[in-house]
């Protein structure tokens, strides 16, 4: 017991706990907001890797229209509803369940 009477009486102990407190709690770089930048860093990167996969998709897309003839037909006739002169164009809307 009078061993810890005399460490809280050590003004070094008494300043390295101020800080080590301050830094926990109090300062701008705290616990709270490192966590909460973790959060979103892990956040970021989800989305990153969202984004760069539809890139990557989109680019493929991209390649196959400017090369394939037949394919960008077929995008102009799904995405556009293009149609030749003598055809006639039906768009088939699935029916949806309300409750």
């Amino acid at each position: 017991m009078k061993r810890l009477i005399d460490l809280f009486k050590n003004k070094f102990f008494l300043v390295t706990l101020a800080f080590v407190v301050w830094m926990i709690f109090f300062d701008r770089n705290d616990l709270f907001s490192q966590y909460q930048y973790h959060q979103q860093v892990k956040k970021l990167r989800v989305e990153r890797d969202f984004y760069k996969a539809q890139t990557d998709q989109v680019t493929k897309e991209l390649k196959e229209l400017t090369t394939n003839p037949q394919q960008m037909e077929k995008f102009a006739r799904e995405k556009y509803l293009m149609k030749k002169a003598n055809e006639d164009v039906y768009v088939v809307v699935p029916e949806t369940k309300e409750k």
